[in-house]
This record gives structure tokens, C-alpha cells and sequence, in this order.
């Protein structure tokens, strides 16, 4: 059964939600939600974690989704370095949090990678990432660009109000950001080789907002172990399309490095 509650990050309350135990009784997989998520977007997938693994599972929404504060709009073009390098270190504060594994998805495993790279926090043992970002390409412009086509004019907006407090905030924060002519040049594959943790990314082959170019680039660059999967028909969201296979994966590798502690910093 989960706990929801909340946490205070910056004097600013952040809504959270846990899964099995807490982090002084076992190791525990942090959840960063995609772009448009929030805690109750991922669904039953951190049930389904915390009963293969035995591990506590962690999800909060960022500022700006769910039931989490707002943010201020437009969003700076930086918000995933920011997110990764100066609110993600307090979040796992707050949260006592103590031996990890990042588990991203889409934004939130951009912000996965950003914060390994950047922070070396001896915390993270490991980072399983669902469909990243290291780079902008043409077909995740083309697929946002259609999205906030559909927000606009038929019924997305209400289906996300549904788990958006201020659903408008959520939204143009995140498509007006990727949106952005200045942000064709946003790129992370320079931080890969500085990532010291292993590496699980999984991606769906029917993904319209990534091409498996993002999988390469880990696969040239990273220093780290590095395992790719490809999951057949599923699409952006492999965790909701394809949770069985998704759920054995991300449970499969979290074990490896968390029960061994082979990554962990001392």
C-alpha cells in the first residue's frame, strides 16, 4: 500500500508518495516523471517495483505537476540542468533518502543523467532511464508541436486537469520550453562519459518522441555499464505499454547494483 505525503524543499511543498520501505530498511528507486507526469501518472508501476524488488519506491512531482506548487512561467530553457543540479540534491535531503537507484523517464531521465554527471552523488548506485533525452531531434519537436495541437483544441487539457492542479502551468512549461527555438541546441551527450554509475535505458520501438539515436549515445559515450533494451510495440510510455517486461528490467538491474553495492560510492 502507498503512503502519499509531501515534503518541503526551498519552503516550498513538493507532493510525494511511497512504496514499500523506507530508506533506513532497505535501499529505494527514486521515480522523476516525464514532462507531462506527475505521481499518480506512473500508475502501478512503483507497486509492481517494490514487490520484485523488496526495495522502497520513492515518486514526488516536480514544482509546477501534480498537486506539487506552481511554478512561474516560462519556464528558463535550463530547467532540466536546474531541476537535476540544485533541486533534485534537496529533494533526496528531505526525503532521507540513502542508497539509490534514479529511475527517469523521458524529462525525467534527462535529469537522472544531468544530476549523476554533475553532482557524483554517492547516493545513486545506479540510473535506470525509460526513454531519455540527450539531445533534441526533429521528431520529438514534430510530436510536441502535435501534442499541443491536441491540448489546444480537443481534450487533453481535461484529461490532465484531472491530475494537474494547475494543468495550464504543467503543460506550457514544459512544451513552451521544448518548443523554443533556443532550445534546438539543448544537448547533454558531453556530461555521458562523466556518469560513474551503470546505466539501464530502455526505450519502446513505436517511440514518436525518440528515435534509438538517444540509446547510441549512450552506447558510444558512457564509460559506465551500459545495458539498452529495445521493447517491441511499446511507445513513449514503456512502463504503462509495456509493464511486465518494463517492470522485470528496471527490477532485474536495481538488484544487481543495490544487493552487490558494486557501484556505491564509499
Amino acid at each position: 500500500m502507498s503512503r502519499p505525503g509531501s515534503i518541503v524543499v526551498g519552503k516550498r511543498r513538493l507532493e510525494t508518495e511511497w512504496w514499500g520501505p523506507r530508506p533506513q530498511a532497505a535501499p529505494t528507486l527514486v521515480l522523476l516523471h516525464e514532462g507531462l507526469g506527475c505521481v499518480a501518472l506512473w500508475r502501478d508501476f512503483p507497486d509492481n517495483l517494490a514487490a520484485a524488488t523488496g526495495f522502497g519506491v520513492f515518486a514526488f512531482s516536480r514544482f509546477g505537476y501534480g498537486r506539487s506548487e506552481p511554478v512561474s512561467l516560462p519556464r528558463p530553457l535550463s530547467y532540466m540542468h536546474d531541476e537535476a543540479r540544485d533541486v533534485l540534491p534537496r529533494v533526496l535531503d528531505a526525503a532521507g533518502i540513502e542508497r539509490c537507484v534514479l529511475v527517469g523517464h523521458s524529462d525525467g531521465a534527462s535529469i537522472a543523467a544531468i544530476h549523476a554527471a554533475s553532482a557524483r552523488d554517492a547516493r545513486v548506485c545506479g540510473l535506470a532511464l525509460i526513454a531519455p533525452h540527450f539531445f533534441v531531434e526533429d521528431v520529438t519537436v514534430a510530436s510536441i508541436a502535435a501534442i499541443r495541437a491536441a491540448y489546444d483544441t480537443g481534450d487533453l487539457r481535461r484529461r490532465l486537469a484531472r491530475y494537474h492542479t494547475r494543468v495550464d502551468v504543467a503543460f506550457r512549461g514544459w512544451s513552451e520550453a521544448w518548443l523554443n527555438p533556443g532550445f534546438r541546441g539543448w544537448d547533454i551527450t558531453p556530461l555521458v562519459p562523466a556518469i560513474e554509475a551503470p546505466m539501464l535505458l530502455l526505450q519502446g520501438s513505436e517511440d514518436r518522441y525518440g528515435t534509438t539515436d538517444q540509446l547510441r549515445v549512450a552506447e558510444r559515450a558512457a564509460r559506465s555499464p551500459v545495458r539498452t533494451v529495445l521493447l517491441q510495440g511499446a511507445e513513449h510510455s514503456p512502463h504503462i505499454e509495456a509493464p511486465r517486461p518494463t517492470a522485470d528490467e528496471v527490477a532485474r538491474f536495481a538488484r544487481s547494483v543495490l544487493q552487490h553495492e558494486l557501484y556505491c560510492h564509499s
